[in-house]
């Protein structure tokens, strides 16, 4: 676990469960990325450059998720 992160969760996110995704507040250069179903579990640690690279891949589908 690491301490001391604020999460934000998307504002299209419900209570109901699904599919989501959190963000860390930028520490260090670094966001880090979790399962909100899963908040202990593991975390994707993305520079920033990195996180926007991940981001343009699933806005234009390239990702199939």
């Amino acid at each position: 676990m690491i301490d001391g992160i604020e999460w934000r969760k998307a504002g299209q996110s419900s209570t109901q469960g699904g599919e989501c995704v959190e963000l860390s507040t930028n520490i260090a250069e670094v966001t880090y990325i979790c399962d909100s179903k899963d908040p202990h579990g593991p975390r994707l640690a993305l520079r920033a450059a990195d996180l926007a690279a991940l981001v343009g891949r699933i806005k234009s589908g390239f990702l199939d998720l």
